[in-house]
């Protein structure tokens, strides 16, 4: 795992470390020493820690005019135990919400698990968003087999296109652009 680092290319368009509305503003990340870990599994240290131990993010794109952001996670996602989602909703999103981000595009295809607990950080971040949405692209299909278990597919879209689209040779725009057309066509 200490291999696979966060997608890197767009680096020319967004940097969240060189963004002031960004809650990794100015943090500074080490290429040769490995400080962040799921369980025995060393990560890549250019991941982001935001509270949970199984579970690290990259804010890969943040554009604060389309108000969409792109959100790259590795790990396990552990609601039941450690509450990832309460983490990443009080930590990241809401930070990130209150500079008017409302359309969410999580990149979960380096998820290895999922455990739920319960939806009422889900509905509340689907509630937040408003006229927005949240979108799970390239999931596992066990991982989303676990967020439907629980109904939360209600709150963050899964299925079709979403888990199998070939994203890393586009700009974040055109991205944007395909996942907003796929949500739209869901949404009427």
């Amino acid at each position: 795992m200490h291999e696979i680092e966060p997608f890197y290319k767009w680096r020319d368009d967004y940097v969240a470390a060189e963004d002031e509305r960004s809650p990794f503003y100015e943090t500074e990340y080490s290429e040769f020493y490995y400080d962040k870990q799921v369980y025995n599994y060393l990560l890549h240290p250019q991941w982001d820690f935001f509270g949970s131990n199984t579970l690290y993010i990259k804010v890969l794109f943040v554009d604060y005019d389309r108000q969409y952001a792109i959100i790259e996670f590795i790990g396990e996602w552990n609601d039941a135990i450690t509450n990832d989602i309460m983490l990443l909703k009080r930590e990241i999103l809401e930070t990130i919400m209150d500079e008017g981000i409302n359309k969410f595009i999580l990149i979960g295809e380096n998820i290895l698990n999922f455990h739920a607990s319960d939806d009422c950080y889900y509905e509340e971040w689907f509630q937040d968003v408003e006229d927005g949405w949240i979108a799970g692209v390239n999931f596992r299909q066990h991982v989303i087999d676990e967020f439907k278990s629980m109904n939360l597919d209600y709150y963050i879209n899964f299925g079709g296109e979403l888990d199998e689209l070939a994203w890393r040779n586009l700009k974040p725009l055109q991205f944007f652009k395909r996942v907003e057309e796929l949500m739209t066509r869901r949404l009427n």
